[in-house]
């Protein structure tokens, strides 16, 4: 399936090469010194604080609830349905205004107008949170060496190598505009991070196969006119790809709710920012690493 109106397109990528770099670059480097400075607003997942399963005698609206803590000094907490209007979880950071000893009262003093029982209360320590922190930093890095290696093996090294500086423009680039607006960065924002790195890879491969299977047939050709047709030729399945996959994501964060918002939120910024990558940054680090000329040589 592909559009007839990106059909044959014979746009220039690769003349656009620097100033791609040029924008991504500066995006890069803003997003570097955010982490440095002002770092991620990390959620209950990655930090501490409690989380705590409520039973209602009647439907509530999780509005009304995130309204009441709130007022009462709680402006962080994430208050979302588990499974009908009765039941709620709500995800406290912790704060000076309650602590393991007095969290009942405090949940006394914010629900007073509410009848309901505790199905569960769990504090989540700075250790856990530092631990499950590090363990997805470590699922990330094993997740592009694993990369690395299968590109390796499926075309060689150096294409590889492409993909990972294309994949690492796409996970620093979503992490930094999170550091940036210091929109909560929890275990759902990590595992989109994953899903995007699966998403922009994936596309990339595309792109490299028709990049290997055109410097086959234009060996003569110049790297620079292989890499344009290559990605012209692979332009509408990627753009229809990042259209109705934004479509299904941008439904999500309109009609989800509060669970998904900054699942939705990375999933979007990562496929932006993953299609950029795919039709400039693959292809470029390819001309920069000079793998078609090499091949030519072979």
């Amino acid at each position: 399936m592909s559009l007839k109106i990106i059909d044959n397109t014979k746009f220039n990528f690769l003349k656009q090469k620097r100033k791609a770099l040029i924008i991504s670059s500066f995006v890069i480097i803003i997003s570097f010194f955010s982490l440095m400075i002002q770092g991620l607003n990390y959620g209950i997942d990655f930090s501490s604080g409690y989380i705590i399963q409520l039973e209602f005698d009647k439907d509530v609206k999780v509005e009304n609830i995130k309204k009441n803590f709130s007022n009462n000094m709680a402006e962080n907490s994430i208050v979302q349905y588990y499974g009908s209007q009765k039941e709620v979880i709500i995800k406290l950071q912790e704060s000076d205004s309650y602590d393991q000893n007095n969290i009942n009262d405090f949940l006394s003093k914010v629900l007073d107008n509410y009848n309901y029982k505790i199905q569960k209360l769990d504090f989540v320590g700075s250790q856990i949170g530092s631990e499950l922190r590090t363990k997805g930093e470590w699922a990330m890095l094993v997740a592009l060496i694993s990369i690395l290696v299968y590109i390796g093996f499926r075309f060689e090294f150096l294409y590889g190598i492409g993909a990972i500086l294309a994949l690492i423009h796409d996970v620093l680039i979503t992490v930094g505009i999170f550091s940036i607006l210091q929109l909560q960065f929890d275990l759902t924002v990590l595992s989109a991070l994953l899903a995007v790195i699966g998403y922009s890879l994936n596309d990339t491969i595309v792109v490299y196969d028709r990049i290997r299977e055109n410097a086959t047939i234009m060996h003569s050709d110049q790297p620079e006119k292989i890499l344009n047709r290559s990605i012209n030729q692979t332009l509408s399945r990627t753009l229809i790809t990042s259209l109705t996959t934004l479509f299904v994501l941008f439904s999500l964060l309109i009609f989800g709710g509060i669970a998904v918002e900054y699942f939705s939120i990375a999933m979007i910024i990562g496929v932006l920012v993953g299609t950029f990558s795919s039709i400039y940054i693959a292809g470029a680090s390819l001309f920069f690493l000079r793998v078609l000329e090499k091949s030519d040589e072979h």
